[in-house]
């Protein structure tokens, strides 16, 4: 996500209930691991609701005035308990107004990497509902954007991540950060390329395999003299590639996938794999564009 020198910082949003935090938790570790400062951001609404029929609504100022006040303790809160668990991070906290969407986009643009929550009980409704902003974050940030999941995501096997490949330009990205990731914490990277079986059979499935491991093989091959110390491991595993990447996903560290790779639909913001393990996948997902910043 980033390289030596950089110093763009990690983004987070921050959700306003203080019961969730595992997003900023995990951001603020990302930021201290990395050595970057971690930018808090809350995005002020507008209160439509909370008032009775025969209640006078207050003023736009007064209205203005609450929501500056609401934010501003968000991100109060919130450098309160990233200072706990890293008293030397930098942290600049931003609490900005309009759509979180547009306002998530553009600090993209400038930032090592976007980093969202996704409480677990809700998960389809928060990711992919009208009022989510994950999806059309992730389909037009300039950074990766990662997704952490409520509850704490725990593993239970020795530290891995998983990455998807396709052999796309996407994918190729996604090889990197995952890379990247496994680096710096010391951790195993799995790179699976998903053969999926065609419906009806009439091809040559041995040559179809047989090309789509070269094309694994070149893709990490590449990168791997970069990262001696990553214990690699990757393989072609046949079945859906939403359904084996999430499998893979039960005990690792994140799932490193591009935002839109061979399985992409037009008209989709994001490819069809992407939004797939989005919704299923059991620990943080890492969605990187083709060309990050």
């Amino acid at each position: 996500m980033s390289r030596p020198g950089d110093r763009r910082p990690i983004v987070v949003g921050v959700d306003p209930d203080p019961a969730h935090r595992m997003a900023l938790a995990w951001a603020a570790d990302e930021a201290a691991r990395r050595r970057l400062p971690l930018r808090p951001v809350h995005v002020e609404g507008v209160p439509t609701r909370g008032y009775g029929r025969r209640e006078i609504p207050p003023s736009w100022e007064e209205w203005n005035e609450a929501l500056h006040q609401a934010g501003k303790q968000v991100l109060e809160e919130a450098a309160k308990f990233v200072t706990a668990k890293h008293p030397q991070l930098e942290v600049d906290a931003l609490l900005a107004e309009g759509d979180p969407v547009w306002v998530l986009r553009e600090q993209s643009r400038d930032a090592t990497a976007v980093v969202l929550g996704s409480r677990h009980l809700s998960r389809a409704q928060e990711v992919f509902g009208s009022a989510s902003v994950a999806v059309p974050v992730m389909a037009h940030a300039h950074c990766p954007v990662v997704v952490v999941p409520e509850p704490e995501h725990v593993t239970q096997e020795r530290a891995y991540y998983v990455v998807g490949v396709d052999g796309s330009e996407h994918s190729g990205a996604a090889v990197d950060v995952a890379f990247q990731e496994a680096a710096l914490r010391g951790a195993e990277l799995r790179a699976l390329y998903v053969w999926e079986p065609g419906h009806l059979r009439i091809f040559d499935e041995y040559e179809s395999q047989q090309e789509s491991r070269r094309l694994l093989s070149e893709v990490v091959a590449g990168r791997r003299p970069r990262y001696p110390e990553v214990d690699l491991r990757h393989e072609l595993v046949v079945g859906h590639p939403v359904q084996v990447l999430t499998d893979a996903s039960a005990h690792a560290l994140g799932l490193v996938v591009g935002t839109r790779g061979r399985g992409g639909f037009t008209g989709m913001l994001l490819g069809s794999v992407s939004q797939g393990v989005l919704h299923h996948a059991r620990c943080p997902v890492i969605a990187v564009p083709s060309a990050p910043a």
